[in-house]
């Protein structure tokens, strides 16, 4: 098959793509007016290259190349692309470029186009193609959009319906199992099969091959780890023992391979020493929690904590737009708050996520723990986050004081605004 006989069948794929349903998202990219470099990146399968050909659908004719193809990832095509997506889409002057980072010398390609003018749209699943190596190669020549699984709100969006609070609920019970993956949602594949290889196959094309990993088992090992037990501390030489990797290095190289193929994410626990931090023990998260029910030892996973890693996901794409950082608390009596949030160097919000708050142990030990992380940290916006109990309620320990809100998991995803 010819190169141009490629991007053609990628042309009648696309007209097929731009015919199915579409949920809108709540990201946004600049207009068409804005020549910089609009990169769109996220996990595979998570909809970016959907987005973005939504996004262009009215604005303008547009030039596609999806390098997830092999007849266009070698090094000898580079000069004939050009040529060839003219020679199907005619003279465009906006190209959608999908899955860039499997294109050799991809930056040397997408600045060769944009200096002949070209609007450029860029997707990739793979963080490398994050901050360094764009202000290295792009020199800030480019806009950041991230893309993950659909959110609880966008997700409701595809439900399309009024619903009850307690519908609410129900749904929020559903999506913390099966996690937000469009394809599963909108049609009817098996989700946990679907999942399932999803992972396997991020993990084969995103790391073991780019990487050339020679030990895959102990990779593979680590990921169902991770899975099983995620919203989890954890220590590098413990992931070392409990894997049988072959050394505290070759775990810190897979675990940044992982965090990399948007597959995990780590929050560190929060000091104001930045040694002490970066010394510290931190805590895992998945991407999705499809992944988790999917790939995890527990069929079903502890409520908790996937009401906990839906709180993480929903903070780390905020992170990821640069609007703030997020850490974990925990003193040296083993008291825990689920997250910090620092905004501009302060401290201004802190989170903890229970399902249920009745039992009033488990009351005193969430409440304490806020009402002290926040006399620590010198904030006093405390928030418990739970299944459907709401209102505010005054905690005082030991001289410490302190209003917690309490508010439902659903209505808080719902909103995300109400993080300030």
């Amino acid at each position: 098959m010819t190169l141009r006989d490629a991007i053609l069948l990628q042309k009648r794929e696309l007209e097929l793509r731009k015919k199915e349903k579409y949920v809108s998202r709540d990201a946004n990219l600049p207009g068409e007016e804005n020549r910089l470099i609009k990169v769109i990146i996220g996990p595979r399968r998570a909809g970016k290259s959907f987005f973005t050909i939504h996004w262009l659908i009215d604005k303008e004719p547009f030039g596609y190349v999806n390098f997830d193809d092999e007849q266009l990832t070698g090094s000898q095509t580079i000069s004939e692309i050009s040529p060839a997506i003219e020679s199907v889409y005619g003279t465009v002057s906006t190209l959608l470029l999908d899955e860039v980072q499997n294109l050799p010398e991809w930056e040397l390609f997408v600045n060769r186009l944009s200096r002949q003018g070209y609007n450029l749209y860029i997707t990739g699943s793979n963080a490398h193609l994050l901050s360094k190596d764009l202000a290295t190669h792009l020199t800030g020549r480019h806009t950041l959009t991230t893309i993950l699984p659909f959110s609880y709100r966008e997700y409701i969006r595809f439900i399309g319906e009024e619903l009850t609070e307690s519908e609410y609920r129900e749904h929020l019970d559903l999506y913390s199992e099966t996690g937000g993956y469009p394809e599963p949602l909108v049609t009817n594949i098996n989700r946990k099969e679907y999942l399932s290889r999803l992972f396997d196959a991020i993990i084969f094309k995103d790391i073991i091959r780019r990487y050339k990993v020679r030990a895959p088992q102990g990779l593979g090992d680590l990921a169902t780890y991770l899975c099983s037990n995620s919203a989890s501390e954890y220590s590098v030489h413990r992931l070392t023992k409990v894997t049988g990797c072959k050394s505290d290095l070759t775990v810190k190289k897979y675990l940044h391979y992982l965090e990399e193929a948007f597959l995990f994410f780590s929050v560190p626990r929060f000091s104001f020493k930045v040694k002490e931090q970066l010394s510290s023990h931190k805590k895992i998260y998945c991407i999705d929690n499809g992944f988790i029910t999917a790939k995890g030892f527990r069929v079903s996973g502890d409520k908790g904590k996937l009401y906990e890693n839906l709180v993480a996901i929903a903070l780390k794409y905020l992170e990821f737009q640069d609007n703030l950082r997020v850490f974990y608390w925990k003193n040296s009596q083993a008291e825990e708050v689920d997250f910090v949030i620092q905004r501009e160097r302060q401290v201004s919000e802190l989170i903890q996520v229970c399902v249920d708050a009745q039992s009033p142990a488990t009351r005193q030990r969430e409440m304490k723990a806020l009402v002290k992380a926040g006399r620590d940290l010198k904030c006093d916006r405390l928030l418990l986050l739970t299944r459907e109990e709401e209102g505010e309620e005054q905690i005082e320990w030991f001289g410490m004081k302190g209003v917690v809100r309490i508010m439902p998991l659903w209505k808080w995803l719902l909103d995300t605004a109400l993080i300030h």
